[in-house]
């Protein structure tokens, strides 16, 4: 499918050199290659920030102020590990 999308100069001028790297005429190809990779990284960040919402409240008060503070414990000493 034909479209039309508004890219900078600069980014133009990138995607031809990629492209003539490549071996191809132009760049289409790059985009949606670019495309899929983006909305495939979309969805699984989407996914997981889900399955991480669902997990809210599961921990109990004591638990989350020891887990925070051995996180911070371990930050302070970060660079005696």
């Amino acid at each position: 499918m034909r479209t039309t999308i508004e890219i900078s100069d600069k980014n133009r001028g990138i995607l031809l050199s990629l492209a003539a790297q490549r071996g191809l005429r132009g760049y289409s190809s790059l985009i949606e290659e670019a495309l899929e990779f983006y909305i495939e990284h979309r969805l699984k960040n989407a996914a997981e920030k889900a399955d991480i919402l669902k997990m809210k409240g599961s921990w109990k008060t004591g638990e989350t102020k020891r887990i925070k503070a051995n996180l911070n414990e371990l930050r302070e000493n970060w660079s005696q590990l």
